[in-house]
């Protein structure tokens, strides 16, 4: 009995922990980046967002595959994650400091760079040490993810209301001691080895994840998730200028909707992926998500702000079901040598490949639709969907999976 005691504490130590890591993790990007636009127009550098706004996407392209293969090869991933938290904290405090200081932008570019690179592997390795040690994956990992999306949502309530920082690097600030406090607290997480082995430099560079390519439903399933976070780029930059638009003067808070039902999605997916195939549940992710950017359409043609509202509370339950089943999946499918390396794979189609394509596209396309005078977002929001309705249909018929008793 105290044997099943101990164990049990332990277990809940580590849940515990995990949870916290998460929570500095999502803090991170929750202090700075929704701040971001506003702190570089207050220092007259708005032209220089788009810019910004590309380069963790194009850093994404270089790291979380190489992370991920330390892990898998060399490093334990909790120290790893500690090296990546403890190197990208310096280089954002740096970034923003040279932005305070009034230095030419290229340095907060450049540093922002940095930083991305340093940090890129972060949410891979988190997740391999959280699916790898506890002992309910299915039901308990959403249940410590939901750490980072209540620290995004801290954040941004400690920028805006305590630390008065929505147009100040020291929001920056912030975020890089949250990213510190991240490195340290991941030496406490369990111990996780690497399981695998260098055999070439193509192993060392992790390319060996993109072996799984090799079988015809992680094609269908790597394929479908980078064309899918091509439009939820639009999410995160116009969703609010659309609620602008529509007359709602207070956008940033209305987004945090979205946040809401991520943690009330967040509570339910365990217990959905114990009792549905994964082909299923991605299914109803992505038909869910065609109606939430069908709303949205709806909202621009009608004028109604209550259905872009209804849009954006609808994303956080269609991202969640989504790519936490997805992580969830990768680490059930894999072999235990290439969990680093698959889960840097994700982060590079869903982190890099997805939001660049889609930050070009979804710009793109806003500058064809919408006109000054604020009409055309019903055509831009349903082409979106429409691409959406075509991700719907190639995983329909292209995903077999293997069954319901291994609920893929």
């Amino acid at each position: 009995m105290s044997a099943e005691a101990g164990k049990g504490e332990r277990s809940l130590a580590v849940f515990g922990w995990l949870w916290g890591v998460f929570f500095l993790q999502g803090m991170t990007p929750g202090f700075w980046l929704p701040a971001l636009t506003n702190i570089l127009e207050a220092r007259g550098l708005g032209g220089w967002v788009p810019i910004v706004f590309l380069v963790p996407s194009l850093c994404a392209l270089i790291s979380p595959l190489i992370g991920g293969a330390l892990a898998d090869q060399r490093v334990a991933a909790e120290k790893l994650l500690a090296i990546s938290s403890t190197l990208g904290a310096v280089m954002l405090f740096a970034a923003f400091a040279t932005l305070d200081a009034g230095w030419n932008p290229w340095w907060f570019v450049g540093l922002l760079g940095i930083y991305s690179i340093c940090s890129g592997p972060s949410w891979g390795l988190l997740t391999t040490i959280s699916l790898t040690h506890l002992a309910h994956g299915e039901r308990q990992f959403p249940l410590v993810r939901v750490g980072a999306t209540i620290g995004w949502m801290v954040a941004g309530v400690l920028t805006s209301y305590v630390l008065h920082a929505d147009v100040s690097p020291v929001a920056g600030y912030a975020s890089a001691a949250a990213r510190m406090l991240g490195g340290m607290a991941a030496l406490m997480l369990p111990h996780t080895p690497p399981l695998g082995s260098a055999t070439s430099w193509r192993s060392r560079m992790g390319l060996d994840a993109f072996v799984l390519m090799k079988q015809p439903d992680h094609r269908v399933f790597f394929t479908v998730t980078a064309l899918f976070s091509i439009p939820l780029s639009a999410f995160y930059m116009y969703a609010p200028e659309l609620l602008k638009t529509l007359g709602d003067v207070h956008p940033t808070a209305t987004m945090t909707i979205a946040q809401i039902t991520e943690v009330l999605a967040m509570i339910l997916v365990g217990s959905v992926m114990v009792r549905f195939r994964v082909k299923v549940i991605l299914l109803w992710a992505l038909g869910l998500s065609i109606l939430r950017f069908g709303m949205s359409a709806y909202a621009g043609a009608s004028g109604l702000i209550t259905w872009h509202i209804g849009g954006i509370a609808l994303h956080g339950m269609c991202y969640t079901f989504y790519f936490i089943t997805a992580q969830v999946f990768l680490d059930r499918r894999v072999d235990p040598g290439l969990r680093g390396q698959a889960q840097g794979l994700l982060a590079l189609v869903t982190s890099g490949i997805g939001p660049l394509v889609g930050t070009l596209f979804c710009g793109w396309l806003k500058s064809h639709c919408v006109g000054a005078d604020g009409s055309g977002w019903e055509d831009f929001w349903s082409i979106l969907a429409g691409t959406i309705a075509v991700c719907f249909l190639i995983f329909a018929v292209c995903y077999r999976g293997q069954g319901k008793r291994a609920k893929q």
